[in-house]
């Protein structure tokens, strides 16, 4: 299984690490994919991939709610480190309006800025919406970036959204939300075929269930495909088969 979204550079995960990635590659994880939130986070992802290039996987980006008043200084450092280090995709880039929207303008700066380093260096995007994706989708339908694919991480908007979404190209990144007793993800993506879903975990946040409330781990994929799995009433196989497939698709388009 390949867990497309996780911080296993997060300081939980440094306490241990070599117990961490035995516990997960135990659970039958084969990769783990690295999003990126800044310039300070970027130093320890970089030394974990670098330490472990055949499990952890980098992406490269400022995310949304690290864009503040020295953003343009922050892209300036990732891209000078973009041009010296193969990556897999961008990310994790986007939007979020949930906190305030003091600085809505820059982060949509931001966001197009990344997105044509994306499309100029042939690579995918790992996106991060909350609150936003009225504006996401309208930027996304923007003619500069109708070559554009990758993945909606964390995806929370509704049925609507999913198709307008899946129908540009994006995958739909899956976790632990959709174990919750009171979400309405499995609804909005029920139409969704499982060629457009990845699986993630966003460790060490959004815990699935019987885990909710501790830190998130890769070693919990396992419990989002099944859970995938009986709400689509299909094999737990299928569903690993089939999301496999997809970020296999994704990493074909990076040629990593």
């Amino acid at each position: 299984m390949i867990d497309t979204h996780a911080h296993l550079y997060d300081v939980h995960f440094q306490e241990d690490m070599l117990f961490y990635l035995k516990e997960i590659q135990d659970a039958g994880v084969t990769e783990v994919w690295l999003p990126n939130c800044d310039s300070e986070s970027w130093v320890d992802l970089k030394k974990l991939s670098e330490n472990h290039p055949d499990f952890v996987l980098p992406m490269i980006g400022l995310h949304p709610t690290y864009v503040k008043e020295n953003y343009l200084e922050e892209l300036a450092v990732l891209k000078k480190e973009l041009d010296n280090k193969k990556v897999l995709a961008i990310g994790e880039i986007g939007l979020d309006y949930y906190w305030d929207t003091s600085f809505a303008e820059q982060q949509m700066d931001a966001f197009k800025q990344q997105c044509h380093w994306a499309l100029d260096l042939g690579l995918w995007v790992d996106i991060h919406c909350r609150k936003a994706y009225a504006d996401l989708i309208k930027t996304l339908k923007l003619p500069e970036f109708s070559h554009l694919g990758g993945i909606i991480h964390c995806f929370a908007g509704d049925a609507r959204e999913a198709k307008v979404l899946t129908d540009l190209g994006y995958y739909l990144g899956i976790g632990g939300v959709i174990t919750y007793k009171n979400t309405t993800l499995f609804e909005d993506i029920k139409d969704i075929p499982l060629s457009r879903i990845v699986l993630e975990t966003d460790a060490p946040y959004l815990s699935p269930v019987p885990f909710r409330g501790k830190p998130n781990s890769p070693k919990n994929i396992p419990i989002i495909a099944q859970k995938l799995a009986d709400l689509h009433e299909v094999s737990l196989d299928h569903v690993v088969s089939q999301t496999n497939e997809n970020a296999r698709q994704l990493k074909t388009i990076s040629g990593y």
